[in-house]
């Protein structure tokens, strides 16, 4: 497993928020739920994302397919009016719960069908908006969330494609099981668009992803992600890429942006933190699965990073569990 492999298999949907919106200008959706992800495609017509602050707005055309992340607010509009966007239809501030801008419940006639809203109900709208939001937590995934910019988009050219022409279907219904049918379709979304994206010539990947692809540094992260129990070196890591320990040394650190006992750690680390969460393991076999040889020498890792002990971790992630 290479290292994108390894990052992407962690970020999972759990209850993804998918919502359709039919439109006709003007029209401006507010995003105020600061999820970490909000992906966004134009299914039909065009708009533009407002990202907040001092971003740029990203315009966004029929197909494009967009990733909003942090937890900041951002909006959604009709491309027809240059300058701010037009007052917002309705705030979305998370699942089932959307209001109007100053907080009264939205209109009934903007209600459109199952996960539906818009100020349109003619078939021939000029605007379909898709917006799907992922709640994903943990050390492992905040390593990729870092990564990335605040708005990210693949340009597709116009067709929406098969994955997101089943999704649109698939939102209309409210069959058993749906839920986990759209997680699915949001992960499969997700996860085509950031390895689309980490491709294309205008990105900015980190330097282990750029790294993947090189003959030194590439086979070592790909040990690294996949055997992370093994108590490894940088001779034995060397030795894997086929070159001297110094020229591994080198070569890793100019490309990774660190040292590769420092990448080693952080992605054990990163480990540890989500198995003491995700897991009832105790924290002696989470030490042994991650590289550790005890529970104390995790300890002693996991506070120096982390600045909080394995069970204090542990105990704070339940505590926020029971108050959701």
């Amino acid at each position: 497993m290479d290292a994108l492999a390894s990052l992407l298999y962690e970020v999972r949907s759990d209850g993804a928020l998918f919502s359709r919106a039919i439109l006709a200008p003007p029209w401006s959706i507010r995003f105020a739920a600061g999820t970490p992800l909000t992906l966004v495609t134009m299914l039909r017509g065009s708009g533009r994302i407002l990202p907040g602050g001092d971003d740029e707005p990203v315009a966004l055309d029929r197909g494009d397919v967009a990733i909003v992340v942090g937890g900041r607010p951002f909006t959604i509009a009709d491309t027809v009016h240059d300058g701010p966007a037009p007052a917002p239809l309705y705030v979305v501030h998370g699942p089932d719960h959307c209001t109007t801008a100053d907080g009264a419940d939205i209109a009934e006639d903007l209600v459109l069908g199952v996960r539906t809203c818009g100020n349109s109900l003619a078939a021939d709208a000029p605007n379909v908006l898709l917006t799907g939001s992922y709640h994903v937590g943990g050390r492992v995934s905040e390593r990729l969330l870092s990564a990335l910019p605040r708005v990210l988009v693949v340009r597709y050219g116009g067709e929406p494609g098969p994955i997101l022409d089943l999704t649109a279907l698939e939102i209309s219904r409210d069959d058993p099981g749906q839920q986990a049918v759209l997680d699915r379709l949001l992960d499969l979304l997700l996860l085509s668009t950031l390895r689309e994206w980490f491709t294309c010539p205008k990105a900015d990947p980190p330097g282990w992803y750029r790294a993947l692809g090189d003959p030194v540094a590439g086979p070592a992260l790909r040990v690294i992600h996949d055997r992370p129990a093994r108590p490894w070196t940088v001779a034995e890591l060397a030795e894997e890429a086929g070159v001297s320990r110094a020229t591994f040394a080198r070569r890793f650190g100019d490309l990774v942006g660190q040292p590769p006992m420092a990448y080693l750690t952080g992605w054990r680390l990163a480990l540890a933190a989500d198995l003491l969460v995700r897991t009832e393991a105790t924290v002696e076999s989470i030490a042994r699965q991650v590289g550790y040889r005890s529970a104390f020498g995790l300890s002693v890792a996991f506070q120096r990073v982390y600045g909080t002990r394995p069970s204090h971790h542990r105990a704070a992630a339940g505590t926020v569990r029971a108050a959701s």
